[in-house]
């Protein structure tokens, strides 16, 4: 049995390391356990109870990853922030068809697996769940070396989430005269970062201890690796109040409102609504990057937009004020053809 494993280790595999690292991620995965858990830590899979007092429920899941936000976390030696984006990131996914989320696998891969980095992004995963109630169900920690480079490593995830059919959110309700919230995003989130890592560290030769420009002092790695916000706390207790909700990730705003639009109305964002934080400006100006790229590319300081009629507006910005998080009205729907529109002030 000796020999099988040194000739695996050999091939590039470290069944011991990869032990460790399970028993690590193991004591993580039960910090998380809630009520709602059923069996046990490190079976083949996870399970977990539907919650009781949902009418109809549909479950709701969604997979997704960091892109090469990793790359710059493993640059810096960081690894403890990335899974809570990742986590973060997948509850806005299903939060916007108005679902609460009931559980969450990971999935770590890696060139050579090093026990105390994955222990350290896991420790992140963990904390998302915990932040949102729900158990870490387990998941995949994979060593490839013939696909990964020494050092480097590859993070994804899968929610599981439950709503009520009735009240489901599709974009079906959204009508023209509805307007639009935008809800502030805590930085660049985790979209964009094959441009915003070029920009930083070609463009502008900025280190990872740099300031960032416009960053307000903070440095180059603390901007690029803030953790994406969830906005569950936000949306959550005026969810019935909305017609409908667009996170914006990868196409910014232009490519993910127009998800929840009906073919009988456009988007009008109004451009200048809202101020579009410095480190945007700093890319755009320091990459050469032109307005439409930025929009397509960025979320430009808006990571959630929400839709609903103008008299509750006023509720649905005060929820997320409560939860602390910053709002503006930036725009409307009017008729069209499921299009989104940049109206000059």
């Amino acid at each position: 049995m000796a020999g099988i494993a040194d000739r695996y280790r050999r091939a590039g595999v470290d069944l011991a390391a990869a032990d460790a690292a399970k028993a690590r991620i193991a004591e993580l995965v039960r910090g998380t356990r809630t009520g709602a858990s059923v069996g046990a830590v490190g079976a083949f899979g996870g399970l977990v109870r539907l919650p009781a007092g949902v009418a109809d429920p549909v479950l709701v899941a969604s997979t997704d990853g960091v892109g090469t936000k990793v790359l710059v976390a493993i640059r810096a030696g960081r690894h403890g922030t990335v899974g809570e984006d990742l986590v973060n990131h997948c509850v806005n996914d299903i939060l916007v068809h108005g679902a609460r989320p009931l559980g969450f696998l990971d999935y770590f891969a890696s060139g050579r697996l090093d026990p105390a980095v994955a222990a350290e992004v896991v420790s992140g995963v963990a904390r998302g769940c915990r932040a949102h109630g729900m158990p870490l169900l387990g998941g995949e920690t994979a060593e490839m070396p013939d696909v990964y480079r020494p050092g480097e490593y590859d993070l994804a995830g899968t929610i599981i989430g439950v709503v009520a059919e009735g009240e489901a959110l599709h974009g079906d309700r959204v009508r023209a005269g509805d307007v639009l919230v935008g809800y502030a995003s805590s930085g660049f989130h985790t979209n964009g970062y094959s441009l915003l890592r070029r920009v930083a560290f070609g463009d502008l030769a900025l280190g990872l201890n740099d300031p960032f420009p416009g960053g307000g002092g903070a440095s180059v790695a603390d901007v690029l690796l803030a953790v994406h916000r969830s906005y569950f706390g936000a949306v959550w207790p005026v969810r019935a109040r909305l017609h409908a909700l667009a996170h914006i990730t990868g196409g910014g705003i232009p490519g993910n409102l127009v998800r929840v639009l009906p073919d009988t109305v456009d988007g009008v964002v109004r451009v200048g609504s809202w101020p579009v934080p410095a480190p945007f400006e700093t890319v755009r100006t320091g990459g050469g990057v032109g307005e439409e790229e930025m929009r397509r590319v960025f979320n430009l300081g808006i990571g959630l937009v929400a839709v609903c009629a103008p008299a509750d507006a006023g509720a649905v910005r005060a929820a997320a004020r409560e939860a602390g998080v910053e709002t503006w009205e930036i725009g409307a729907v009017a008729g069209g053809t499921g299009a989104v529109r940049w109206e000059a002030p």
